[in-house]
């Protein structure tokens, strides 16, 4: 006779339990890719400014509404500025006062808080738009000319060597400075951020474009693109459902470190004043306008030059970061 089954938990001769198995869940490229960049706290840091200043940007009228912010006023108040000076801030502070936190711009007395609060959205505006407009353009013609190859990889390649050849900033002052009256029945702040967009992004979609296609040439050898064409796909559903899909991480990636590129090339042009006209604010501005007073007055430079400093290190930041969780190679 053969004894009963004794398990731990229960009476002799009842059947025995099996604990359950421990499901084993997938996780997406995705999900493995937000587990490495939460890992990069110095690149979560980078993230929360980028979001903070997308923010800013985003709500800076409204913000100038609610705390009766506006960056045009001038202030001529005596106890801010010494008319014996010719107009310049009284003290070594550049006008701060609880009213002012962060000082005046010298002769006007304009509230220099607001006018970076304000000058976030037209810098960000100008980038974002100028990114847009070279990685659309960038994209597609890089993904053509690495999966057709021949004499269109040929034609692309000796075009992008061309405007990689353009002197972008004479040109980009070339056209500011004509464009100044209207144009395409634009007049005014549209005119100059559609002139900048349009020219910063036109002249600077080689870069993408061959980051693209060094993509494509490795992919278009890969396994699942033999498979698509095996089953009849053609080169248009190949491009843009297979190899596009594909290409997102390294994309992304060299957008964030483009965007602070473009800002810092829209300041560079308002500071040469062909961007972004007065009294209209904008960073690059006010440090044209801070060149003449910076010895009297540094503040009027520092505040303009930190909002560019930190914000151009926030996003190299959160692209170093989004580059090492999008490797596949990486622990």
């Amino acid at each position: 006779m053969t004894a009963p089954i004794k398990t731990a938990g229960n009476e002799p001769g009842a059947p025995a339990t099996v604990s359950p198995a421990k499901k084993i869940e997938g996780r997406s490229l995705g999900q493995i890719a937000w587990t490495r960049f939460k890992r990069d706290k110095i690149a979560v840091a980078g993230g929360v400014v980028v979001i903070l200043l997308i923010l800013l940007a985003v709500l800076a009228k409204p913000i100038e509404a609610l705390f009766g912010l506006d960056p045009d006023a001038l202030h001529q108040d005596p106890d801010i500025l010494d008319a014996n000076l010719g107009g310049l801030p009284i003290g070594n502070w550049g006008g701060m006062s609880w009213d002012h936190p962060l000082g005046v711009d010298p002769l006007q007395g304009r509230d220099l808080l607001s006018r970076a609060i304000e000058g976030s959205w037209v810098s960000l505006l100008v980038a974002f738009g100028a990114t847009v407009l070279s990685n659309t353009i960038g994209t597609v013609l890089g993904v053509m000319a690495g999966y057709y190859g021949g004499w269109v990889d040929t034609v692309i390649s000796r075009i992008m060597d061309v405007f990689l050849a353009f002197p972008l900033l004479l040109f980009a002052i070339a056209i500011s400075t004509s464009l100044q009256g209207g144009a395409f029945g634009l007049h005014g702040l549209p005119l100059h951020i559609m002139v900048l967009i349009f020219v910063i992004g036109f002249f600077n979609w080689p870069y993408m474009g061959r980051i693209v296609r060094g993509q494509t040439l490795s992919l278009r050898e890969r396994e699942f693109v033999h498979a698509a064409r095996s089953l009849g796909a053609r080169g248009p559903f190949i491009l843009f459902k297979e190899l596009l899909p594909n290409l997102v991480g390294p994309i992304l990636v060299y957008s964030t470190l483009l965007i602070p590129t473009n800002i810092l090339f829209e300041a560079g042009l308002s500071f040469l004043g062909v961007g972004i006209q007065p009294p209209q604010a904008s960073w690059g501005g006010m440090l044209n306008d801070a060149i003449k007073y910076y010895q009297v007055d540094p503040q009027y430079m520092v505040v303009p030059g930190l909002a560019i400093f930190l914000t151009v290190l926030a996003f190299n930041l959160l692209g170093d970061g989004l580059r090492d969780a999008l490797d596949p190679k990486s622990n």
